[in-house]
């Protein structure tokens, strides 16, 4: 018999103050498994987590947890007798605390000695090359050692669901590569299935088993990293994903979703260079055509200038909704995803 789910939310919605901030979300993560939550904020993902982690209480639906009850409009688990652990943004690490003694906590809880629990905590920390900040104190460490304290702390926790909100919010791009990296590895060393919440699309196809996109409370699409950035289920899923052009089809009626990667320069189509951008490894190159605008991307240095003719074609493109998702998705192409001139 295959076990059960780590988590199930059966129809979920949430209310604040009369407000929905989730709809009817069915969601299941799998025992071992990395589901992202990708929004924009006030899309419902903090708002998952913490019901999850039973901060707060469903209006309709159910949450499971390892196949068991915890929250209905009935019934309401205290979040202590949840078999979870929240790593947040702000890390809320306890101010009087050492570095060990808070990651010593958790291990206390489950029922060893003060001296046993300092050894634990002391070996998660060596994993996790913070050892040596074992007797600081939060206000004695960088924002990038804090977030690994809280992460420590997590993981002697041994939950069977991990949840995470946002955690990476406050960190530079060096170090939130560093804290993915060591996340997922200590994840899938344990076996523990994460419910990990974020507004970064690089980050969520990164990292995750799948990606459940929210917007306006509802789950939009659920799929693979390469399903929801391949398969958008809609011109805002496919801009939420990554760069994306809607232009009108070159084969026919409708409109197609291009990706950058999937346009070239010296195809069968003609266009006109509208702008162009060195990125150092490619050149991003922002072509006017019958079809509608569309940004494409080719490897090295531009070898056209804005305001030449151009040939162009598509490796592959992806059917999408109408006229207005073009008119959208051309203004954010020139303002967000091109970038500054």
């Amino acid at each position: 018999m295959s076990p059960d789910p780590a988590l199930v939310m059966r129809n979920l919605s949430v209310e604040y103050d009369g407000r929905a901030a989730l709809r009817s979300v069915d969601l299941t993560v799998s025992q071992g498994e990395v589901l992202a939550l990708l929004g924009p904020s006030g899309a419902g993902k903090s708002t998952a987590l913490h019901v999850v982690a039973g901060f707060h209480a469903p209006a309709t639906g159910e949450i499971y947890i390892n196949g068991e009850l915890v929250a209905s409009p009935s019934y309401l688990e205290v979040p202590n007798r949840r078999d979870v652990a929240v790593v947040f943004q702000n890390y809320a690490l306890w101010p009087h605390m050492s570095a060990l003694d808070t990651v010593a906590y958790p291990v206390r809880r489950r029922g060893l000695s003060r001296s046993s629990a300092q050894a634990e905590a002391m070996e998660i920390l060596d994993r996790l090359n913070i050892a040596h900040l074992a007797h600081r104190r939060p206000s004695e460490l960088s924002g990038g050692e804090q977030q690994r304290v809280g992460l420590a702390r997590a993981l002697a926790r041994r939950a069977s669901l991990y949840l995470f909100d946002e955690p990476t919010a406050h960190l530079d791009s060096h170090l939130r590569v560093v804290f993915l990296e060591e996340m997922v590895s200590r994840l899938r060393a344990s076996g523990a299935a994460a419910l990990y919440s974020t507004h970064d699309a690089e980050e969520a196809l990164g990292l995750a088993d799948r990606v459940a996109l929210l917007h306006d409370g509802r789950v939009v699409q659920v799929g693979t990293p390469q399903q929801v950035y391949d398969e958008p289920a809609d011109a805002w899923v496919a801009r939420l994903t990554g760069p994306a052009s809607v232009i009108s089809s070159p084969a026919g009626p409708g409109h197609v979703l291009v990706r950058p990667d999937w346009a070239y320069l010296g195809g069968p189509l003609e266009g006109r260079l509208l702008k162009v951008w060195f990125r150092g490894p490619h050149s991003d190159h922002l072509v006017e055509s019958r079809f509608g605008t569309l940004l494409l991307r080719e490897p090295g240095p531009p070898a056209h200038r804005a305001g030449q003719r151009v040939s162009w074609g598509l490796r592959r493109s992806w059917p999408v909704g109408g006229g207005e998702d073009q008119a959208e998705t051309e203004d954010q192409i020139s303002s967000s995803f091109a970038g500054p001139e």
